[in-house]
């Protein structure tokens, strides 16, 4: 049924419940894992401050790959305890269709979203997970 499980991952606690489901779901179904991230861009105040330190975007940047490597390796020590082999990906630009184009790529069957916690009516309107729901290429299971 599935046999290609893309999880959109980050430092969020939701992020981590849907990785977690994820795993048993490919231990389950003899599936591959796969989690994309998606590193957001650096804040406005970066420019500014890059004027008193032009060296600053630099390093703010290797800070983030440094903290995303650190993140994916702890996802793929997670997934080995159960057997399961994780690709990581990291895709810098906007969230919905950055992980969209990954899918599409990807060939996933299956992406694994962890779900906010807020008002339906809002989550509905406004949630990045709502708008994937839309855009994606393959079914979509939300974790609480």
């Amino acid at each position: 049924m599935f046999r290609k499980i893309a999880v959109a991952y980050n430092e969020s606690a939701k992020a981590q419940r849907a990785l977690t489901s994820a795993i048993q779901l490919a231990k389950s179904l003899d599936a591959e894992l796969e989690i994309i991230t998606v590193v957001p861009d650096l804040p406005a105040y970066a420019a500014f401050a890059s004027a008193a330190d032009p060296g600053l975007p630099q390093v703010l940047n290797s800070d983030r790959v440094r903290f995303y490597e650190a993140l994916h390796e702890g996802a793929r020590a997670m997934a080995r305890v159960q057997g399961i082999e994780l690709q990581t990906h990291r895709i810098d630009g906007p969230a919905v269709d950055g992980i969209v184009k990954f899918l599409r790529t990807h060939k996933a069957d299956l992406l694994v979203v962890g779900l906010h916690q807020r008002d339906l009516y809002i989550a509905r309107l406004w949630s990045t997970v709502y708008e994937l729901a839309q855009e994606s290429p393959c079914s979509v299971l939300g974790v609480h």
